[in-house]
């Protein structure tokens, strides 16, 4: 399964990889705005947006992308380990079902 995290500290990569990868996913980070982020969405299973730590810019082209795809979105304020446990969390209990369920929409 892989996953896209968009937002965050730098200093917290290192984190988000290791917290995601005991949990089973591949993982990619994009902590900051830079031309390969539009280019090199790809296709995740889904996608963590950290929106206190990102801008608006990065926001609106990744849902852009993620919509076109269908690729579910799970937002949080913030970006701390727990903050990105309660996303995995949510992820797992979300994905397969992602028509009928309404978390990856708040």
């Amino acid at each position: 399964m892989s996953l896209l995290v968009i937002g965050g500290h730098e200093r917290m990569e290192k984190d988000y990889y290791k917290l995601a990868k005991s949990r089973g996913y591949k993982t990619k980070v994009y902590t900051t705005m830079s031309s390969k982020v539009k280019n090199s969405i790809g296709s995740p299973d889904a996608i963590v947006i950290f929106t206190s730590t990102v801008s608006h810019k990065m926001t609106k082209t990744v849902e852009s992308q993620a919509k076109k795809r269908s690729i579910p979105i799970i937002r949080h304020k913030n970006s701390s380990k727990v903050a990105f446990n309660q996303c995995l969390e949510k992820l797992e209990s979300c994905l397969g079902n992602c028509s009928e369920c309404c978390k990856c929409k708040n």
